[in-house]
């Protein structure tokens, strides 16, 4: 479809693609990834046209339309959110002209079997499939499903965009992008405004209904789940992978180590040409093998190794000075903004050493919570610090609040004190700021890099109540690994506001939501939170399909036992007739259940089958140490595929009640 043909960019003599050709296919999900500064941004921006490359072109066949949603965008605030987005239907006219157009050409032609007749109809049907969509009764319900999917409540719809933070404005242009269906999907960081609910969302949204997607981002488990294609830029050259980003991690590691062999024997054979060179350089009699030699060592393309070294990044925080047994405790705390009450009767202690994670859509609370421990606003209710709790504050505009005249070493030489500072320059290279790079101004640093620097500042003084709020913005792949080590190294209690699944699985043990004006504890790690949150979801499902208004919060959807039993008094009443989309709804959800419940008899199958083999070796007289670990560990997750199995069995019987 479109084909990225001998591209090459140079910015200030430095080469950033070299030579670069590949392919999107109608149907690709690609992963483009690649170190900070590879050049994943610039890519996007060429195929979208905003940027020319030094040589080379993208190829683009006519008709094809390319969708483009950047990291940073200036939004007009004149409008509402629903007239904001309504603006995506304006070219309705035009796609029906268009139609004509095709239509009368097809009408003139007789060359049915020929590429461009195929791609005249392609088109044609596309067009046609848009314009059914966007000029029908429901793409007013498509808009309205696309926006509450991304976050929004039905009140946000009439109020002014001005009245939205950035991270809102651009779930706004993230809505219109979608609501256009693009043939080419291109996205940079599109899951850095969104929750976690969101972020499932549109998920779905480019598994389901979109056509071909090119996206940088990294949230590993987003990438995972949307992605069948990964393509790698690195040292100015790309390679392409028909899998996953966490395959494409495997594969990329034996690449490395193809090329490090490689380069080992190339190094050894100039090494070994270099020495002929110089030993025999000034003898007459072997001149002429000298001169050869030199041609040769002239000749060779040096191969290069693009390893990212991780051992040099020694993120580490200190020990944590013993505190009281309960560093943070909680009783009925309360927070309001004039009349709007964020939360309310929120109660929960934290222990010593626990690590939880605070989770729920944006504008639900968790960073007001957050500002309330570090008192820096006032609060109603009981809210106690523990004894000796030192605490280390993270916040989620961390990076921007450095001081950007200033240069690296700077900023760290102002905040050390005492013995620190004569090792600042350790510390600095610990961080991959060693030699010149602690000389650079703030300004010129990415945003990868700030979030590290930022990090430094919280090192410097030991602390045992670690908050950190959105920590991984901006942080590369192997940087988020790094980090989540040593949060859990670290032996004080740890709060970690985030939306990046991957990063928080198996870092918490304990989840609290913000939703509906409550916090709600959740016990167990994030998957199992979400897990958990499938029935609300199903529940909130029921009353679309009945065509009653949604809860706007699932955590009131799970909650609020009232409202579900006035919904079961009305189902046992003569159920209203559901008009031909509310059916079609109605048997995707039953289909979707029925497969939630196929796939966890298989899981239960599988992890039963496993454990028979291990208590098998064991009936054998096989006694290792490792067997009965393997044993324990299989038993748990037999316990753990049962329990998905009754939950997804659970709603699918409720399901199947609510219409018999």
């Amino acid at each position: 479809m479109i084909s990225i043909n001998n591209l090459s960019v140079e910015f200030s003599s430095q080469l950033l693609f070299d030579n670069i050709n590949y392919v999107i296919n109608p149907k690709d999900k690609i992963a483009l990834v690649g170190k900070n500064g590879a050049g994943k941004t610039t890519m996007l921006k060429i195929i979208a046209g905003l940027q020319k490359a030094s040589s080379g072109y993208v190829s683009v066949p006519t008709g094809i339309t390319i969708g483009y949603l950047p990291q940073q965008m200036v939004i007009e605030d004149r409008l509402t959110v629903a007239e904001e987005v309504r603006k995506v239907f304006s070219h309705l006219a035009e796609m029906q002209s268009e139609i004509d157009r095709l239509t009368m050409s097809l009408a003139e032609r007789s060359d049915y079997e020929s590429d461009d007749y195929h791609s005249i109809i392609s088109r044609l049907s596309n067009l046609t499939e848009q314009l059914a969509m966007a000029s029908s009764d429901n793409y007013e319900a498509e808009m309205e499903r696309t926006l509450l999917g991304l976050g929004f409540v039905r009140s946000d719809f009439n109020r002014p965009t001005a009245e939205f933070s950035g991270g809102w404005r651009m779930r706004i242009e993230l809505a219109k992008l979608l609501l256009r269906r693009p043939d080419v999907l291109l996205l940079d960081e599109p899951t850095n405004h969104l929750d976690i609910e969101s972020i499932q969302w549109l998920e779905t949204f480019l598994m389901t209904k979109a056509k071909a997607v090119v996206l940088v981002s990294h949230d590993r488990a987003f990438i995972d789940n949307v992605t069948n294609r990964t393509i790698e830029i690195s040292c100015g050259k790309i390679y392409d992978y028909a899998v996953n980003y966490t395959k494409f991690v495997s594969l990329r590691a034996e690449r490395i180590e193809q090329q490090m062999r490689a380069y080992r024997n190339q190094q050894k054979q100039i090494s070994d040409t270099e020495e002929f060179i110089e030993r025999f350089r000034y003898k007459a009699t072997k001149s002429v093998q000298v001169q050869s030699r030199i041609k040769q060592l002239a000749k060779i393309e040096r191969i290069e190794v693009d390893e990212v070294d991780t051992s040099h990044l020694n993120l580490k925080f200190p020990p944590a000075p013993r505190s009281g047994d309960f560093p943070l405790i909680i009783d009925n705390l309360g927070k309001a903004y004039g009349e709007h009450q964020v939360f309310d009767n929120a109660t929960f202690t934290l222990r010593r050493g626990e690590k939880v994670a605070f989770v729920g859509k944006n504008g639900e609370g968790k960073s007001t919570l957050v500002k309330c421990i570090i008192n820096e606003i006032p609060y109603t209710g009981t809210l106690r610090i523990g004894h000796n709790v030192k605490i280390g504050y993270f916040a989620q505009n961390q990076a921007q609040l450095l001081d950007e005249e200033l240069t690296v070493f700077d900023t760290i030489d102002r905040v050390a004190v005492g013995d620190i500072r004569t090792k600042i320059r350790d510390i600095l290279g610990a961080f991959m700021f060693g030699g010149e790079a602690s000389d650079k101004k703030v300004k010129v640093l990415s945003g990868g890099e700030k979030t590290r620097l930022a990090m430094i500042k919280l090192l410097l003084e030991p602390v045992n109540l670690l908050i950190l709020d959105e920590p991984t913005n901006h942080l590369d792949m192997k940087t988020k690994d790094i980090l989540k080590q040593a949060i859990k190294d670290f032996d004080g209690t740890v709060i970690v506001v985030s939306h990046d699944r991957e990063f928080l699985d198996g870092l918490v043990e304990k989840v609290y939501e913000f939703g509906g004006g409550k916090v709600l504890e959740c016990l167990g790690g994030i998957y199992e939170f979400l897990e958990k949150k499938k029935l609300a979801s199903l529940q909130e499902l029921e009353l679309q399909v009945s065509g009653k208004k949604p809860l706007e919060k699932s955590s009131e959807s799970k909650e609020n036992a009232k409202s579900l039993s006035e919904h079961k008094e009305e189902r046992t009443s003569t159920p209203p007739r559901l008009s031909y989309a509310e059916q079609k709804e109605r048997d995707k959800a039953l289909k979707r259940a029925a497969k939630r419940v196929e796939e966890a008899e298989l899981q239960v199958t599988v992890k039963e089958k496993e454990l028979a083999d291990i208590e098998a070796k064991i009936a054998a007289g096989d006694v290792a140490q490792e067997i009965f670990e393997s044993h324990a560990s299989a038993v748990k997750e037999v316990e753990n595929a049962m329990s998905v199995w009754e939950l997804a069995q659970t709603e699918y019987e409720e399901l199947k009640k609510r219409y018999e």
